[in-house]
């Protein structure tokens, strides 16, 4: 598994990062998808405080207690669940930031959290109380690097220009490009690209055609166009799987893909289609045959 520099710090990550919020809530299981991806070399893992009300957390912080300094965790904030338990609301502030911080650092286990990231972002977010947050969470050594995970060009372009953010979080694939607009702002701004979603909901597996048949649209395919871009992309002479990351890795701007696994054999699937090796031709082919769209809200 190669590894890359996220962004402007010292931190390196795994190409493939397991996406923790589709582990199971046994914990049991769960320690077993993550051992598996230890033992196959994968080192950055991404949770949530909001996952399973907090629990996930935990699980993954039981699960890595023994192999701390060997990995790089990342968790997000900004959505405070509500007192009743049930829903949640938005809260960016410096108290509720300060305050969440000190009890993921206590369900995952850890000192320290080695990616802190917002969960979302809005343009009535008092930016510079957020960024002054994060930095103050740095300097006390709580948090090694932060980010933001969000797919608002607005909101990444005023925190970018503000902040010393080292990674971006956006859902990515090559039914989803929209985020290749703003890659030369991220090169700009020397900042790695987290992709989420990069297999599409199972859309760019072997199963591809199965859920097309099951699908109305995604995003600005009709289910029409959908299941003909996915024939197109079956067609290639690699496996649909292996072109879908490794287009997306080829991107100078990414980091690590952020896969989520609910047992070792999906994880298998997306590591065996990761050491499949793919011809730029077909990378080129692949790019050719999906949409460039861009963002049609929350624009600059």
């Amino acid at each position: 598994m190669r590894k890359r520099q996220l962004g402007k710090s010292n931190i390196t990550v795994s190409e493939i990062g397991l996406g923790c919020m589709s582990l199971p809530t046994n914990q049991q299981d769960a320690n077993k998808i993550i051992q598996f991806a230890l033992e196959n070399c994968i080192t950055y893992f991404d949770t949530a405080d909001l996952y399973d009300n907090g629990e996930n957390e935990k699980i993954v912080g039981n699960a890595l207690k023994n192999n701390r300094k060997d990995i790089i965790l990342a968790t997000k904030v900004g959505n405070r669940l509500n007192d009743s338990g049930e829903g949640w609301s938005w809260d960016p502030s410096k108290k509720w930031i300060t305050s969440a911080v000190h009890k993921s650092l206590q369900r995952l286990q850890t000192d320290y959290i080695d990616i802190y990231q917002l969960h979302g972002g809005t343009m009535e977010d008092d930016v510079d109380e957020v960024i002054d947050s994060m930095d103050s969470l740095k300097k006390e050594g709580l948090i090694r690097e932060y980010g933001i995970s969000s797919i608002r060009p607005t909101v990444i372009d005023r925190f970018l220009k503000k902040s010393n953010a080292v990674s971006i979080m956006m859902q990515y694939s090559l039914l989803d490009r929209r985020p290749e607009e703003w890659f030369s702002l991220l090169e700009k701004n020397d900042v790695s690209l987290l992709s989420r979603g990069t297999l599409a909901k199972g859309l760019l597996t072997f199963e591809g055609m199965n859920r097309a048949n099951k699908t109305s649209e995604y995003l600005s395919y009709s289910n029409a166009e959908l299941i003909s871009v996915i024939e197109q992309l079956q067609a290639l002479d690699t496996p649909i799987t292996s072109v879908a990351l490794q287009y997306v890795l080829q991107q100078k701007v990414t980091g690590s893909l952020i896969i989520g696994a609910s047992s070792t054999e999906q994880l298998l699937q997306s590591i065996e289609a990761y050491n499949q090796p793919v011809s730029k031709d077909i990378l080129l082919k692949a790019s050719e045959i999906t949409k460039q769209d861009v963002y049609k809200e929350h624009r600059l």
